[in-house]
């Protein structure tokens, strides 16, 4: 009675509940959209690139150290880039830190930091160990095991809880890579293996070492500065590819004719290795271990563009349709923010804030 005595109000308050009702419903699709093209969101599409071309730039150099040059060095390669780490950021741990803090994060957290350089330094050798045995596909294939083992792990130690729009983006984006793979298969590019079952468990274990790794990883870069956990990376990590050098490849190291192509072949290894590895925390910090291993799918349609112009590969006409796959994929993952880590951060020290992330990089 009141409101039809009132026309003007009664428009007025009609045309408010309308506006609302258009806020409450309108929004909700624009929202998400939007949200793909905030700065975060361009940021860390655009790291994910860049450590995916890092992967291929890494993977083009062995590939001509070996084809080329008959040089099959992995563990000498991955022990130039642990020593150049350790010595980078470690130099900058005692710069900001000073000697003593250096001190105070091995004895407090060293043991977190051996288990991460372990199974980095496990997860490398096993990947490369396995191309002698198994094809290249079924490596492929088995390597984007890391991608459910990322997400297992994320939910169960740190506590991530992730929703459909999460699992429909990694769903694609494996599916892209299945594309790849059967584009090959049915190219006849199934190169034959020595030893598949051999092959077929070294994938397995190194992709597994790599989900751990990355999870760890994340779980660390969290809580504690980059800095401080790229170096001690670096640093346990020389010391235990070292041993492991010493064991494997010492015959292969005096054998190896030492050309200036060579050489460059693993300077530029190691300078793709090196990015990788600085990039690689602040993506994970930015956004998650699942979305870094998402970004690094496309490494394979990358190393198919430079495979045309450097080793007269043959591109397959579905190839395309996987990268954008894995793009679309990547996509529909950021639609919706990614989960924040709900664990409890056990690496404060006393004097740091509980439950605050590290402000220094």
């Amino acid at each position: 009675m009141l409101e039809e005595k009132n026309d003007s109000g009664s428009v007025e308050l009609k045309g408010f509940e309308e506006q609302q009702k258009e806020v409450a419903v309108r929004p909700v699709w624009k929202q998400r959209m939007s949200a793909l093209f905030t700065r975060h969101t361009l940021l860390i599409v655009f790291l994910g690139q860049v450590l995916s071309m890092c992967i291929t730039v890494t993977n083009i150099f062995s590939t001509k150290l070996a084809q080329e040059h008959g040089v099959s060095i992995p563990t000498s390669q991955s022990f130039l880039n642990y020593l150049v780490l350790g010595i980078v950021y470690t130099g900058i741990t005692l710069h900001k830190e000073g000697f003593r803090g250096w001190l105070i994060a091995i004895k407090r957290r060293s043991l977190y930091y051996i288990l991460f350089a372990l199974i980095d330094v496990e997860g490398n050798y096993f990947m490369v160990k396995a191309f002698s045995y198994t094809s290249l596909l079924s490596a492929m294939l088995l390597d984007t095991w890391t991608i459910p083992c990322v997400m297992l792990l994320s939910v169960f130690f740190l506590k991530m809880r992730f929703i459909r729009w999460h699992y429909l983006g990694v769903f694609t984006c494996l599916v892209g890579m299945g594309i790849l793979i059967w584009s090959d298969m049915t190219a006849g590019k199934n190169f034959p293996g020595s030893d598949y079952l051999k092959g077929d468990l070294f994938c397995l274990a190194g992709a597994t070492c790599y989900a751990l790794s990355n999870v760890l990883q994340e779980y660390l870069v969290r809580q504690k500065p980059m800095y401080e956990v790229v170096g001690q990376l670096g640093f346990w990590a020389t010391i235990i590819n070292g041993i492991q050098l010493a064991i494997l490849e010492r015959g292969e190291l005096q054998s190896i004719t030492w050309t200036g192509p060579v050489v460059g072949y693993i300077i530029g290894f190691n300078i793709g290795m090196f990015i990788l590895y600085s990039v690689s925390p602040i993506l994970l910090r930015l956004s998650s271990a699942t979305f870094f291993n998402l970004s690094l799918l496309t490494s394979d349609f990358y190393g198919l563009i430079f495979g045309l112009i450097l080793f007269s590969a043959q591109m397959q006409e579905l190839y395309p349709v996987s990268y954008v796959l894995t793009i679309l994929g990547i996509i529909i993952y950021n639609i919706y923010p990614a989960p924040e880590p709900k664990f409890k951060r056990r690496l404060a020290d006393d004097d740091d804030q509980p439950n605050s992330q590290p402000e220094d990089v």
